[in-house]
């Protein structure tokens, strides 16, 4: 399957090289639906350095490519997610693992992420605008707008608002940014009421991060972090280490529960990345971040 897909993306590549006219347009659509649908061939390698140094690549060709369809929901969601998911793995993480060493990179690195995140922001939203003209007016407007986003754009949905999501949440010294709060919740929880069950509880494992820093949430925010969490375990049938890293440096940390702390980030090392292999790289992104917490657990649990 990987080879039949390099083939025929390569085949595609050299029809848009040489096409012209109409024959060109339909090879950059025809290329940019293989490049939507290419992700499975990253998720499952278990060479997270080669998949950091093969990834910019990808997303430049996916930028090319949006620059010649520029209307392409495929491409933008495949732009929204690519840049998301670079930003976390390979730069904010890196960021956080050198600070205590070096803090003027690690602060660059946040900066880099920070605009990472915003590129993949915007390339989200744009996919909606196709979908959905006027909705970026719409929401910035009211934020309950995002009302018209059907089911069929939940990935679109979701990407930006991780992508935002994320940006604000290494940006509390930019206010401008982080005053869009209110659209991000609103466009994470119109996911989560349309298909709750996406990619396998990846709402729900966003959420219980999110959770503590809701604007306006009702009840106990880590209470409800636990509730996301419990659900995003039974979606991924505790096959994903990314709620156990979540809940233990979200809510742990808080509560300063030092044996869940270590509880939790063990259970997600002791997941085998290759029980199933369309997991494989996020898996081991996540144990990698995994071992880096235990490591500081004195500095982020007092005795």
């Amino acid at each position: 399957m990987m080879k039949t897909n390099v083939v025929r993306l390569l085949l595609l590549g050299l029809t848009f090289a040489t096409a012209t006219g109409c024959v060109r347009r339909y090879a950059v659509n025809k290329l940019g639906d293989a490049l939507a649908r290419s992700g499975d061939v990253y998720a499952s390698d278990n060479d997270p350095e080669l998949i950091q140094s093969a990834a910019p690549f990808s997303l430049k060709l996916i930028e090319s490519l949006v620059a010649e369809s520029p209307r392409h929901s495929g491409l933008l969601l495949a732009a929204a997610r690519g840049f998301t998911q670079y930003a976390y793995a390979f730069v904010q993480e890196q960021a956080d693992e050198i600070e205590d060493q070096d803090l003027a990179r690690a602060t660059a690195l946040r900066n880099r992420a920070r605009t990472l995140y915003l590129r993949a922001r915007d390339y989200g939203l744009r996919g909606l605008e196709v979908r959905h003209r006027g909705f970026l007016d719409a929401v910035q407007k009211n934020p309950e707008a995002v009302a018209m986003i059907s089911k069929a754009d939940v990935a679109l949905l979701y990407w930006t608002a991780a992508s935002w999501g994320a940006a604000i949440s290494i940006s509390k010294d930019k206010p401008d940014l982080v005053a869009d709060q209110p659209i991000v919740e609103a466009m994470i929880d119109r996911a989560l009421e349309l298909q709750d069950t996406f990619e396998n509880g990846a709402i729900h494992a966003f959420l219980i991060a999110y959770e503590p820093s809701r604007l306006n949430g009702s009840g106990d925010a880590l209470e409800r972090s636990r509730q996301h969490f419990e659900r995003a375990i039974a979606l991924s049938q505790g096959k994903l280490a990314s709620p156990l890293v979540s809940l233990a440096e979200s809510v742990c940390v808080q509560k300063q529960h030092r044996t869940e702390f270590e509880m939790m980030l063990q259970r997600a090392l002791a997941i085998d990345p290759d029980v199933k292999p369309e997991w494989r790289l996020e898996n081991l992104v996540m144990q990698r971040r995994a071992r880096w917490l235990l490591s500081k657990v004195d500095q982020l649990i007092l005795q």
